[in-house]
């Protein structure tokens, strides 16, 4: 399996779907089956890399620290993975549901080929090129539906994620300046060496970015107005895909690039992780639309990958690796069934629910479980204190939205069954990873190895 065949068939598919009018049947179900072929491409690389160990390339048969470099590892495959998937049950779901913009298709591919680049690049400028290709389509995709309300959303969601991406080419510059070298195994050698100081301002430069990105308190104010106004596909794409590059920059260039920085500042990294729970928890039990209350559930759940970032180690690292796996299909899942109506998908709904809160047997519980565990490990009964509220005021405010919007409309059964479809499959996969963590926990484990140096 090559290690640019996701990549390359990805691109290729966007290519040609941007020239095509998506709102054709057969050209969006062309994009379809051109996510679903990159994510096949992807499950089989992710095979061989936890048998066979990392994987790299250099396009051109240049030098490595020259040439453009793509590497697979644990970590960098299994978030690939993840947002490719959720990539294909959005659209999947928008195709269904009869597109009216013909450039959405080749949006969510441009989306795709983005993600897989981040995840798989070895090089921090290349990292930066496929962040701003996936922002831009994000941008784009964002207004889909072209009412005021979503082109609004997207204006701001376009103008605060400059400012982050502008921070973020501030550090990335600062790290050339540095360390001579934009190859991700050089510069994180070269930053173990450097001055602190220097090293200290390209740490917080890169944390308030991906905070940003991410929508943490208190950067949080540009992500409820998008997540409300874009459809459920968009939503279900851009919380449980492009939200991951927040979540896996924390991890690359904190717990790979500057680890003595990252566990210096843990106890910022808790404080904003616990401003994050407790906030976007209180906002979520007072919404009222489940829309809402699943964006404000975004910033308080984001925010426990951040609790466990600030435990670090292997045990911190695995159960944050996890935790963003986890959330991420939670949030696709619910987005996916938020406004679909009958008996089957207020099952599925009510599985998505149980796993943010945390309650058996859903993959959920196994991430609560991991964040106990890590709160364990770092001796903190506060962080473990916290754990627990966060996940009784995250049932309170799931059990809301159910009573309301399926108990007393539990007879509707608006939007078809092929409608119900993503999110059912999404639903057995988060019933299958609770009632079966072992791959779960496995994979995570596996792909913290790579952030530890293989410490278990």
């Amino acid at each position: 399996m090559s290690l640019a065949l996701p990549l390359g068939l990805v691109w290729a598919g966007a290519a040609v779907t941007a020239l095509l009018d998506g709102r054709r049947r057969c050209v969006a179900w062309l994009a379809v089956g051109v996510l679903g072929a990159g994510f096949v491409a992807l499950c089989v690389l992710q095979a061989h890399v936890l048998v066979d160990g990392p994987r790299t390339i250099v396009a051109g048969d240049w030098p490595a620290g020259v040439g453009i470099a793509l590497r697979a590892d644990a970590l960098g495959v299994v978030f690939a993975v993840l947002s490719m998937g959720v990539l294909l049950a959005g659209l999947a779901y928008e195709v269904v549901d009869d597109l009216e913009s013909r450039h959405t298709p080749a949006l969510v591919l441009f989306m795709g080929a983005g993600l897989t680049g981040v995840f798989l690049t070895a090089d921090i400028f290349n990292f930066y090129v496929f962040f701003e290709l996936t922002m831009v389509a994000s941008y784009a995709a964002s207004t889909y539906g072209g009412e005021r309300h979503q082109i609004g959303a997207g204006f701001i969601f376009a103008i605060v994620n400059l400012l982050g991406t502008f921070l973020f080419l501030i550090g990335l510059a600062a790290i050339y300046t540095v360390t001579g070298t934009l190859d991700m195994d050089g510069v994180g050698f070269a930053l173990a060496q450097s001055e602190p100081t220097a090293v200290a301002l390209i740490g917080v430069s890169v944390l308030v970015a991906f905070s940003i990105k991410l929508g943490l308190f208190p950067f949080h104010f540009w992500l409820p107005p998008v997540y409300v106004g874009a459809t459920p596909g968009v939503a279900a794409m851009l919380s449980g895909a492009v939200a991951n590059v927040g979540s896996y920059g924390l991890l690359r260039f904190g717990g790979d690039l500057l680890p003595d920085l990252f566990a210096a500042g843990a106890g910022v990294l808790a404080v904003l992780g616990s401003a994050s729970i407790v906030y976007g928890a209180i906002q979520a039990i007072s919404r009222r639309s489940a829309s809402e209350v699943l964006a404000y559930s975004a910033i308080g759940q984001v925010g426990y990958v951040l609790i466990a970032l600030a435990v670090g180690g292997p045990v911190g690292y695995a159960a944050a690796i996890l935790y963003a796996i986890v959330n991420a299909l939670n949030k696709a899942l619910l987005f996916l069934t938020a406004r679909v109506r009958g008996w089957l998908v207020g099952a599925c709904f009510a599985i998505g629910a149980l796993s943010v809160a945390g309650v058996p047997p859903s993959a959920g519980f196994f991430g609560k479980v991991e964040l106990f565990r890590a709160g364990i490990d770092a001796r903190s009964a506060v962080l473990v204190a916290l754990i627990f509220l966060g996940g009784a005021l995250s049932f309170v405010y799931m059990f809301q939205i159910y009573q309301r919007d399926f108990w007393r409309d539990r007879h509707d059964t608006s939007g078809g069954r092929a409608l119900q479809v993503p999110g059912v499959l999404l639903a057995l996969v988060v019933l299958g990873l609770g009632l079966w963590p072992e791959p779960l926990l496995a994979v995570s484990r596996e792909a913290a190895a790579t952030l530890t140096g293989g410490q278990r």
